[in-house]
C-alpha cells in the first residue's frame, strides 16, 4: 500500500510546494504555507475501480430527515442548540482558555452519561485530573469513559464504543498523516476532517473544544467552521463569574440565541433572570447610561448602554467602544454633530454594554445616541426610560423588528417610559394605557423629548 504523502499549500493563492517556506513564491505572503495530506495517486498500470455515479433526484421526492434531538441537561445551552442536542451532528465550542469550556462540556457528558455511552478523550489533562473536575462538581457515572490520548488514530477504536465524544481540545490531537506538530493549522483541520468522516458514517456526535488565539484566526475555530454542524463561541473574562454563550453557526437552529451562565465553585450554571444582569444600580444617577430592549434570537433582553467623555489631550480623539461595532459608532456621532448640533468633535468618547453583551442590531442605534447626548449635556436619563430605534444618516429615525415584543419587555421589567420609531407605533398601540409611548421619527425629537431641549 503506498505512503500517504504531505504537500504545503498557500492559503492566499494555492501554491503548493513540496517543502515548507517562510515566503509564498506565488503571491510573496509570510507563513501562508500549510501542510496538508495528499492520496496517493494510482499509475496507469493498476487496476481502478470504477466509481458509481451520482443521481440527481427531483426536489419533490426529497423526504424530510427527522433529527433526533437529546437534552445536553443544561437549559441555556439546548436554548442556544436550537432545542437540544442533535445525533451525529459536529459541535465546536470555542473560547478563550480558562474560559471555562471544560467544566461545561464535563457537566454535559455526566449528564448524557445516565442514559448513554460518552467517551471524554483528555489530551490536555490526564484522567486523574478529570475525575478531580468532576468530583469539585459533584460527578460521577460509570457510563462516562476517560482517555487520556492525543494521537487519533489510537483513540480512533474508542469512538466507535460511545454515542457521545468530548475532545478537549482539537488544539491538542494529531493525525498520523501529517508530520507537522499538534495544534499547527494543517492537523487541525486534518484531524477535525477526519472525525466529520467518522460522525456522519457512525452517527457519532461530538463535541470539538478549541482554543482561540488573541486574533481568534491562527489554528483556532475559524479554520474549521466550514465543515461544523454548530459553532458555538464562549465568551466573558476569566475572572468574572458570568460568562455568555453564543451561537455563530448553527444548521439546526438559530445563530441570533444567546446563553447566560455562571460560574461558581460547584459549576456553571444557567441564569434564567437575565434581565438584570446587564443593568447597573447607578442608571438615572450618573450621566451617559440609557437602557434598551434587544432581541437576541426567541428572547429580549434589557440592556445599558453607558458612555464615558472626556476633552481630548491630543490632536486626533479617540473612540473606543466595548459591545457595540466601533464603526457603528463613529456614524453616530457624526449624525449628532451634522443633524443635531452637539459638538463631540473634541472629545474622547469610551462607550461600553453591560455585562460583556455584543449588541449586533441596528435597533440600539438611537440608544447609543441618547447616551452621547446624555453624556455631552451632563445631565442623566430618568432610570425607568427605555429607548430603541434605528437612525439613518439623515437623522431619521427607522422602524425596527418586534417593536411589539420589546415594549412587552419594558412593561415587565417595570419600566414607565419608551422612545420607539414613529412608524413603529401602531403595532404597541395596546401598551398605551400601561405605558408613556413616545414616537419619534428624528434624533432631534427623541433629544428634546429626553432634555427638553
Amino acid at each position: 500500500m503506498p505512503k500517504n504523502l504531505t504537500q504545503f499549500v498557500c492559503n492566499e493563492c494555492g501554491y503548493t510546494s513540496p517543502k515548507w517556506l517562510g515566503r509564498c513564491p506565488g503571491c510573496g505572503k509570510f507563513n501562508t504555507l500549510v501542510e496538508e495530506a495528499v492520496s496517493p495517486v494510482l499509475t496507469k498500470n493498476k487496476p481502478t475501480m470504477s466509481a458509481t455515479p451520482s443521481r440527481a433526484i427531483p426536489l419533490s421526492k426529497v423526504t424530510f430527515e427527522k433529527f433526533e434531538r437529546v437534552s445536553s441537561g443544561i437549559q441555556e445551552l439546548d436554548v442556544v442548540l436550537g432545542g437540544g442536542i442533535v445525533r451525529g451532528s459536529l459541535i465546536l465550542v470555542g473560547g478563550d482558555p480558562g474560559v471555562g469550556k471544560s467544566t461545561l462540556l464535563t457537566e454535559v457528558a455526566a449528564h448524557l452519561a445516565k442514559e448513554h455511552k460518552v467517551l471524554y478523550l483528555s489530551a490536555e489533562e490526564s484522567c486523574s485530573q478529570v475525575k478531580l473536575r468532576c468530583e469539585r462538581l459533584g460527578l460521577n457515572s460509570d457510563n462516562l469513559l476517560l482517555l487520556n490520548e492525543t494521537n487519533l488514530e489510537a483513540a480512533e477504536e474508542s469512538f466507535y464504543a460511545a454515542e457521545y465524544v468530548i475532545v478537549d481540545s482539537i488544539q491538542a490531537v494529531y493525525t498520523d498523516a501529517l508530520t507537522s506538530a499538534a495544534g499547527s493549522v494543517g492537523q487541525v483541520r486534518e484531524c477535525a476532517a477526519k472525525i466529520m468522516r467518522i460522525a456522519k458514517s457512525r452517527g457519532i456526535t461530538f463535541f470539538l473544544v478549541g482554543h482561540v488565539t488573541k486574533e481568534g484566526t491562527l489554528a483556532g475555530p475559524k479554520v474549521l467552521e466550514h465543515i461544523m454542524d454548530t459553532v458555538l463561541y464562549f465568551e466573558g473574562e476569566r475572572f468574572e463569574n458570568f460568562k455568555i454563550l453564543r451561537a455563530v453557526k448553527n444548521r439546526f437552529g438559530s445563530v441570533q440565541e444567546v446563553g447566560v451562565f455562571e460560574m461558581t465553585g460547584e459549576g456553571i450554571f444557567g441564569v434564567s433572570d437575565y434581565s438584570s444582569l446587564f443593568l447597573s444600580d447607578s442608571r438615572g444617577i450618573a450621566a451617559g447610561a440609557v437602557v434598551t430592549p434587544s432581541e437576541t434570537g426567541n428572547r429580549c433582553m434589557m440592556v445599558e448602554i453607558q458612555t464615558l467623555m472626556s476633552k481630548t489631550s491630543y490632536g486626533l480623539p479617540r473612540r473606543m467602544s466595548l459591545g457595540v461595532d466601533p464603526n457603528r459608532l463613529i456614524v453616530l456621532i457624526a449624525v449628532l454633530e451634522k443633524r443635531c448640533g452637539i459638538p463631540l468633535g473634541m472629545q474622547d468618547i469610551y462607550l461600553n454594554a453591560m455585562g460583556g453583551i455584543r449588541l449586533n442590531e441596528p435597533s440600539a442605534d438611537l440608544a447609543v445616541c441618547a447616551a452621547l447626548a446624555s453624556a455631552e449635556k451632563m445631565i442623566a436619563i430618568e432610570k425607568y426610560t427605555a429607548v430603541f430605534g434605528e437612525v439613518g444618516l439623515t437623522g431619521e429615525v427607522r422602524g425596527v423588528n418586534f417593536a411589539e415584543k420589546r415594549v412587552n419587555e419594558c412593561l415587565k421589567m417595570g419600566f414607565r417610559r419608551v422612545i420607539l420609531p414613529a412608524k413603529n407605533m401602531k403595532a404597541c398601540e395596546k401598551f398605551k394605557d400601561r405605558l408613556d409611548l413616545v414616537p419619534v421619527s428624528y434624533v432631534t425629537q427623541m433629544i428634546k423629548a429626553l432634555f427638553n431641549s
